[in-house]
């Protein structure tokens, strides 16, 4: 009998590919995640919220980092809890945490392949993959320098590859453009309208203007709920000139964390 994949599973299971229902998640001894529900498909999805909302701590668990405390986690219609074996979640996974760790004598290529050697990628395949990461991101001209002698704007990059190396189906991203220049932001709106088109992918970012240039969908959190999700054209028609902001989506936001701040006290 043919195994049947994980993309497959989730396609005649649910057409999510990340689903979250009553979701909790504990840093510490704080609950950061309180009872959250969210649904995601392919497609690129920015994840916005104020500093202590919970955004963190939410991509953590979907990587399966840290387990949930309570409620119900399924990836690419595979359930993530204490019981499951992680390994084939994680194969299909890219992650790139706000802070990550990488030796410093490494080169950009050793860095990538040795990520891609932990995804248990098959390791004939292996070189090519990690040169297209590598091509994608633009590093190409730094592939053999060691990561210590990298600016932080590359290291980011870097960080970027060793993500995409696996070409995954859910692709989750944590504040991916600090320390990138203008420019570079622009590659990297780019490069995930493409992953997007076949890969479910998280972005978390304090940038709105990033969100509303390189997302199809807005998920915005506050104190660990998720608060409101939608496209960003909608997001942008909850704003008006009342509100704290730049442009119609950054009016939108303000607007919308307004309301729940508001109900949240009555």
């Amino acid at each position: 009998m043919r195994a049947v994949s994980m993309a497959e599973t989730a396609t005649t299971i649910q057409p999510w590919a990340i689903h979250a229902e009553a979701l909790r998640v504990r840093a510490g001894r704080h609950l950061a995640v309180d009872g959250l529900d969210l649904s995601l498909a392919i497609g690129v999805h920015g994840l916005l919220g104020p500093n202590g909302a919970g955004k963190t701590t939410l991509i953590r668990a979907l990587a399966t980092v840290v387990k949930p405390s309570g409620g119900r986690l399924t990836l690419l219609g595979s359930p993530v809890d204490g019981r499951a074996d992680l390994r084939p979640a994680r194969r299909a996974l890219g992650y790139l945490p706000q802070h990550f760790g990488f030796y410093p004598r490494f080169t950009v290529r050793e860095f990538v392949a040795y990520m891609a050697w932990l995804k248990e990628m098959p390791k004939a395949s292996i070189p090519a993959a990690a040169q297209r990461a590598i091509d994608r991101v633009g590093l190409s001209a730094k592939a053999d320098a060691r990561l210590k002698t990298l600016s932080g704007g590359m290291l980011r990059r870097a960080g970027i590859a060793q993500a995409i190396v696996n070409d995954p189906q859910v692709l989750l991203l944590d504040e991916p453009t600090v320390g990138l220049d203008p420019e570079q932001r622009l590659d990297l709106r780019e490069l995930l309208r493409d992953l997007g088109a076949d890969a479910c992918v998280l972005v978390s970012t304090h940038l709105v203007e990033d969100v509303v240039a390189a997302c199809t969908e807005v998920v915005l959190v506050n104190e660990g709920r998720l608060v409101w999700q939608g496209t960003p054209t909608e997001l942008a028609a909850h704003g008006d000139d009342g509100h704290a902001g730049d442009s119609p989506a950054e009016r939108g936001y303000s607007a919308l964390l307004r309301r729940h701040r508001a109900e949240a006290t009555r």
